[in-house]
């Protein structure tokens, strides 16, 4: 079964720095386009970053130059370095997994930028 499971959320400072992680399962990997997705409270769930099965990548105007999106194949991982965190970086963050009409989602892991 398909399976995508995040990690590496947590507390951090303003100015500070974390590295999500999603762990694919149960489909073809290497294929896939992959983003990352983050929803604060109150607001609609928006792309962040995504990555393509040639490792193209784009980014959202807000985290450009703070935050880098990278896969490892042999690994079926997604990676979300993110630097220089702000505030309004806090939100649950998403994993997704896209090949024509297959869409898969992650649980969400919390991110919060706090001092």
């Amino acid at each position: 079964q398909v399976q995508l499971v995040e990690s590496g959320g947590g507390l951090v400072q303003p100015g500070g720095s974390l590295r999500l992680s999603c762990v694919a399962s149960g489909f073809t990997f290497r294929i896939y386009g992959m983003s990352w997705y983050r929803q604060a409270p109150g607001e609609q769930r928006e792309l962040v970053a995504l990555i393509t099965s040639s490792s193209s990548t784009n980014y959202a105007d807000s985290v450009k130059g703070r935050f880098t999106i990278s896969r490892d194949n042999a690994k079926n991982t997604v990676y979300l370095q993110m630097n220089s965190l702000k505030p309004e970086d806090t939100a649950v963050y998403y994993c997704k997994g896209t090949w024509f009409q297959y869409n898969y989602w992650g649980q969400g892991i919390q991110v919060t930028v706090s001092s």
